[in-house]
């Protein structure tokens, strides 16, 4: 997997207090609304790709695709609204970035028997230690977030460092859930790095 959401040179202020004055209203508002909708058809594609890579093994090529751009909308407009980028997010899930670019190799074969072992069992050995170090890198994201935005405020620049801590802190939660979605078989590691 490969996520990367590009640090800019400089960031505009005006934009900063647009989105963080309206971003809710003239972000937030339409694209979740359509995410809605996207996001049960998402979950009912969701349901169909159990049984069918629970029997089959393979993950159906053109819904591995659309899940996958629906999760890069989602990361776009996350970015949007955590001032990681400027500029407004690409609609639904045909939309695309420059800036914010999610990109999945689509397995060849999926192991049966992980599909069953997270199923049953995914929220025991994946979702409690990866939520737990989560938590904590999320409430350090958050503060950054906030520090960061202060700094684009006076200066026009995100801190690379911290820009890169949360762009890891994405990058984590993202391979988490990778894993939990049969997008791959590679247990998620603890680390926001780059593969």
């Amino acid at each position: 997997m490969t996520l990367s959401i590009s640090h800019q040179d400089r960031y505009s202020r005006g934009e900063l207090i647009l989105r963080t004055l309206f971003g809710l209203i003239y972000i937030g508002i339409p694209h979740i609304f359509l995410m809605i909708f996207v996001g049960i058809w998402s979950a009912i594609l969701a349901f169909v790709t159990f049984w069918v890579v629970l029997f089959t093994g393979r993950f159906p090529e053109s819904i591995f695709d659309f899940q996958v751009r629906f999760m890069a909308w989602q990361l776009r407009v996350q970015s949007s609204l955590t001032n990681l980028v400027d500029g407004y997010p690409a609609f639904l899930p045909g939309g695309s970035s420059d800036s914010v670019v999610l990109e999945v190799p689509r397995p060849e074969r999926i192991n049966r028997g992980l599909v069953i072992l997270r199923f049953l069992l995914g929220w025991a050995y994946v979702y409690i230690p990866h939520i737990i170090c989560l938590i904590f890198r999320r409430i350090a994201s958050g503060v950054l977030v906030f520090l960061a935005w202060w700094a684009v405020l006076f200066t026009g620049h995100y801190p690379e460092r911290w820009h890169t801590f949360n762009v890891g802190t994405e990058r984590w939660t993202t391979r988490v859930g990778l894993y939990i979605g049969y997008f791959t078989d590679a247990y998620p590691v603890f680390s926001g790095k780059p593969d």
